[in-house]
């Protein structure tokens, strides 16, 4: 398998030849629209039919219940667990189905291709935001706990759920104990009942770091409480945030190496970003709200737009810039390049595997090159 970069005057055709390969395969591969147009810098996956991969990994990927059922049935086959996203609580520790749809068809499906169904847990308050209030009452108090871990335990029992992963983001730091006896708690209900937890942790690269994502979170309590987690390792980029990779490996490198020194290696997942951001220029902090877009909805923007595609060597992502009705435009996304780096990180460390947030957009090369390089737990 290889990965060739799109120079002036090239086109699909002389590719193909120039690597002997089918050209049919590298449109259906690279997800190319008629008439095949390519961008200058466009990252193309050319699969030669050969495995590289020498080690299995597990992998996970967040999906609402709106997912496309086209999409989940061509994604399924690539992934260990499907954690759906997601289920709430009140503040008394009452259980509340997702209120983005039904589960019960996803789970169907999960089944069907020998991938776990995992229920995500998640305190959103009524405005759809994370509610560290929500978080505060539960963790705090025992018969809440108790109340919210029957309920999960009856609706995974009911359902066919096989683990839930617990994906809290701004807990108080007063809270950072009483969230990690928590986890503990809700992993040694699971184990007794056959299913497993996970719990998603945000980026940090120290133990002391400041800032209401990080301080709620005990990197070696959690490690120690949970079967496995889950880095964060996304949104450096973000929507209100200024143009900027979305994973920059050199900084996703720090939260994996902070990791390592409080957690096995065999119990982290990376995380890996399956959209990039479209952001309006000049960047205004506070007003500025960037665009999110699919990997391969950016690649088609550069090739409209005929806009060069850039590849930043620190961050080990590709970028690119053009104006459109007198606005310029910044585009950061994921391509065949920086997955590859995210995937040597994978195999340089040892990690468990890897997890997606999300997959809603169908992003084909990604998948063909994860198969190349892992095999992958069922």
């Amino acid at each position: 398998m290889e990965i060739y970069v799109v120079k002036p005057g090239d086109n699909v055709d002389n590719i193909a030849a120039a690597f002997g390969v089918d050209v049919d395969q590298i449109i259906y591969d690279n997800q190319l629209e008629y008439p095949y147009e390519l961008a200058v810098g466009q990252a193309l996956l050319i699969n030669e039919y050969e495995r590289n991969a020498d080690r299995a990994i597990s992998v996970s990927g967040y999906a609402y219940p709106f997912i496309s059922p086209w999409i989940l049935e061509q994604t399924l086959p690539y992934l260990s667990e499907l954690p759906i996203f997601s289920y709430g609580f009140t503040k008394e520790g009452n259980l509340l189905p997702p209120a983005q749809g039904d589960d019960v068809w996803m789970i169907r499906e999960a089944e069907r291709f020998g991938t776990l169904p995992i229920l995500t847990l998640t305190p959103f308050g009524l405005d759809g935001n994370f509610n560290n209030q929500l978080i505060h009452s539960v963790v705090n108090n025992g018969e809440y706990r108790e109340r919210l871990i029957q309920d999960l335990l009856e609706v995974m029992a009911e359902k066919g759920y096989q683990g839930v992963d617990i994906d809290f983001e701004y807990i108080l730091a007063e809270d950072r104990d009483a969230f990690s006896a928590f986890v503990r708690q809700v992993a040694e209900a699971m184990r007794e009942n056959g299913y497993h937890t996970s719990v998603a942790l945000a980026p940090k690269t120290s133990a002391d770091q400041a800032g209401l994502l990080y301080q709620g979170k005990d990197y070696r309590a959690l490690g120690e409480a949970a079967d496995h987690v889950l880095l964060m390792t996304y949104e450096w980029g973000y929507t209100y945030g200024p143009p900027m990779a979305v994973a920059p490996i050199h900084q996703v490198r720090k939260v994996v190496e902070y990791a390592l020194t409080e957690i096995p290696a065999e119990k982290i997942d990376l995380g890996i970003p399956n959209y990039g951001y479209n952001w309006p220029l000049p960047y205004e902090r506070g007003v500025t709200k960037a665009a999110a877009i699919g990997n391969v909805q950016a690649v088609r923007i550069a090739v409209e737009q005929g806009a060069e595609i850039m590849f930043d060597s620190l961050a080990e992502s590709p970028y690119f810039q053009y104006t459109s009705e007198g606005i310029e435009h910044e585009v950061w996304f994921e391509d065949v390049r920086s997955l590859q780096a995210k995937f040597n990180l994978i195999k340089e460390y040892g990690l468990r595997g890897c997890g997606y947030w999300q997959i809603m957009k169908w992003f084909r090369a990604n998948w063909v090159l994860l198969q190349n390089q892992f095999y992958i737990l069922k």
